[in-house]
């Protein structure tokens, strides 16, 4: 009997043994989270991740409701002080992906896509994948804000600061309001699925993942397949804006940016006191103001956007090349004229 518990005491040493040193094989999933597997690929910033000891109630839903509504409900009861009067973080930006292909956005894509998605076509980036980029307030945005751009430059929660202030023109935002915001953002962050990888790539980064080998290589083929910043540059309306910019415009392109922009903010004035509608008589007037330097003038307004005012903070940002091209541009004017007849 002594022999028997031996050798089953052994038998169960050796089990154990052997369970120790198998090893879950990783499988990646499209929904698995990028920041999660670069992480395990060697490279993770953790700054970016809220803290959530901050007092106030940090949660990932008062961080949706503050970008989607504008406040959230406080800890203790009652809900915050709206964040502007005049905007919230979805008047600009999609909080879902925009492009189908991350690591080289195109106006022109994203315009298709975003009719094809039902989505707004915008002038600042989606907050989906936010957390993902490394820079913010790129390019042209510097001869804006100035010194401003500095501290959120490299700094998500100093670009959120600035977008709250400057581009929303609202109230400063509490600690625990900020890393709500942080919070929710990590919730919209990029998934592997949005990336597009070959199979060979895939099958690299898996192996990777499951063997310790050439993790940088495979760190490297995912940072390059999407953007770490959102690129932006400032564009001149034409020179001779009755003749325009020297393309032949696209009406049926131009219906997709007049359905999914304009009306976006103007009709029935959602976030604009200028009304836009598909009456006949909107399309009239804005053929009217198109050859001049008045605020409704198309160029006018794509491309140096409507400042501020004394007494009125609200305003209408720019589209940047990278948002709209000159080619678009003409077909919106195109669509305009066609539908002025």
């Amino acid at each position: 009997m002594k022999a028997l518990y031996s050798l089953v005491g052994l038998l169960l040493i050796l089990l154990v043994g052997i369970s120790t040193t198998i090893k879950t094989e990783i499988i990646i999933d499209e929904k698995d989270s990028v920041a999660d597997v670069m992480r395990k690929l060697g490279k993770s910033d953790d700054s970016k991740y809220p803290n959530k000891n901050v007092k106030g109630g940090v949660s990932a839903e008062a961080g949706r409701l503050l970008i989607q509504e504008g406040f959230a409900p406080k800890e203790k009861g009652g809900k915050t002080k709206k964040q502007s009067k005049h905007f919230v973080c979805t008047s600009c930006h999609n909080i879902v992906k925009e492009d189908i292909d991350l690591a080289s956005p195109d106006p022109q894509e994203r315009l298709i896509y975003s009719e094809e998605q039902g989505i707004p076509f915008l002038q600042g980036t989606t907050l989906y994948g936010a957390v993902n980029r490394e820079t913010f307030y790129n390019g042209d945005y510097e001869k804006k804000y100035g010194a401003l751009v500095e501290p959120a430059r490299n700094d998500i929660r100093e670009a959120i600061k600035l977008c709250a202030v400057e581009c929303a023109q609202g109230r400063e935002l509490d600690d625990w309001e900020l890393e709500s915001i942080l919070a929710y953002l990590w919730t919209i962050d990029l998934k592997m699925g949005d990336l597009l990888l070959n199979g060979e790539e895939f099958d690299l980064v898996e192996s990777a993942l499951n063997t310790g080998e050439d993790q940088e290589d495979a760190l490297a083929i995912v940072e390059s397949k999407f953007a770490k910043g959102a690129e932006a540059h400032f564009v001149y309306p034409p020179e001779d804006r009755k003749k325009g910019y020297d393309y032949v415009g696209n009406p049926e392109n131009g219906k997709m940016i007049y359905d999914n922009s304009c009306l976006h903010c103007h009709k029935r004035q959602r976030y604009s006191y200028f009304d836009l509608d598909n009456s006949k008589l909107s399309f009239k007037y804005l053929k009217g103001k198109a050859n001049g330097y008045a605020p409704h003038s198309l160029y006018q307004v794509i491309r140096w956007g409507v400042p501020t005012k004394s007494g009125k903070k609200s305003y209408m940002p720019q589209y940047t090349k990278e948002k709209m091209s000159d080619q678009m541009v003409e077909d919106l004017r195109a669509y305009i004229e066609k539908r002025a007849e």
